[in-house]
């Protein structure tokens, strides 16, 4: 696939990996299926990889002598780009849900966030619960510290505190993190 670059002209995507004569090593470790691994010259690496009609893949040009496999290049790319794509399916995705209270937040409410707070637990994404101080609410801090405490406290089961209680702004904040399941 060629990309033309504002100048007009295709530019060509470079490769992630060498093969074949772009390969500037003098010796090359040699690995691959139907092949004797081993050290050997690079001229020699190239032959046994034409002679077999496939390339010389340069997969680990760091090593002390190179690693370069006998594949097919285009196959090659296929089954890394495939690796890629279940590394990135596997990877845990971290969902942070928030609740809201005021200073004033009356039982009931308390232990119906409480108690959606439990379901975010339980379904394994954390909780940011904050109490937003509005206007002259921000004398109430003990308030706010007293409900994120007995929020915290309550929680023990299902999660446990990652940050203590802390005042941003006009906000106090806390995060809990669910329990890891056995």
């Amino acid at each position: 696939m060629a990309l033309r670059p504002p100048s007009g002209r295709l530019r060509v995507p470079e490769e992630p990996y060498k093969i074949n004569e772009r390969i500037t090593a003098k010796e090359v470790r040699l690995v691959g299926e139907n092949i004797e691994p081993g050290i050997m010259d690079i001229n020699a690496a190239r032959a046994i990889a034409k002679a077999q009609g496939l390339d010389l893949v340069e997969i680990a040009p760091t090593a002390v002598p190179p690693v370069c496999k006998v594949t097919d290049y285009s196959k090659f790319k296929y089954e890394q780009k495939k690796k890629q794509k279940e590394i990135k399916a596997k990877a845990q995705k971290v969902v942070i849900k928030e609740i809201r209270f005021g200073p004033n937040t009356d039982d009931h409410d308390f232990e119906f966030k409480l108690k959606h707070a439990t379901n975010f637990l339980k379904e394994g994404s954390k909780v940011k619960a904050y109490v937003h101080f509005v206007g002259r609410t921000i004398v109430f801090k003990e308030r706010g510290l007293n409900l994120l405490n007995k929020f915290s406290e309550s929680l023990t089961e299902f999660g446990k505190l990652e940050m203590e209680p802390k005042l941003e702004g006009k906000r106090m904040t806390i995060i809990l993190t669910p329990n890891i399941k056995k």
